[in-house]
């Protein structure tokens, strides 16, 4: 089994921490580290590896919801720009991850901050550090709901 598929295994079973809001095609659930504050992932209810695997329909939906996640992320965090990414090299299980930036929020590098997230040092964005508490996540997440539930 995948590590996406994992995560949604736990969210099943009422035991992921980070999850959100269940939609028609997929999960919403923060980031396990928040450097950038309100960091998102959306979780792809079908294990495909590539957009176009998925049927039409769902796939429209599917891009559909995404962008509401992003919205309600966008209105939550104070974005100023949002930034979506489906990579899928590591886990193959089609995700987004929704990262909400602000100037400066990759301080030390040229052009004010202003770049992709992944410029940022991968031990610093991963770093336990940023790891919210669990009095923050449940901030976050109630934050998040409720402007999903305002665009839904």
């Amino acid at each position: 089994m995948c590590f996406i598929c994992d995560r949604i295994d736990m969210i099943k079973n009422g035991t992921n921490p980070y999850f959100v809001k269940e939609l028609e095609t997929g999960y919403v659930v923060m980031g396990d580290n928040q450097h950038f504050k309100g960091y998102t992932i959306f979780l792809c209810k079908e294990h495909k590896t590539e957009l176009f695997q998925l049927e039409y329909k769902f796939k429209m939906k599917f891009l559909e919801e995404m962008s509401i996640v992003a919205e309600a992320v966008s209105k939550a965090f104070g974005a100023e720009k949002m930034n979506y990414e489906l990579l899928g090299n590591g886990d193959t299980h089609l995700h987004w991850h929704l990262f909400p930036r602000k100037s400066g929020d990759i301080e030390n590098y040229g052009n004010n901050g202003k770049g992709p997230v992944w410029w940022y040092h991968m031990e610093k964005m991963y770093s336990d550090d940023n790891r919210p508490s669990n009095s923050e996540l449940t901030e976050m997440k109630e934050k998040l709901i409720k402007e999903l539930e305002k665009l839904i």
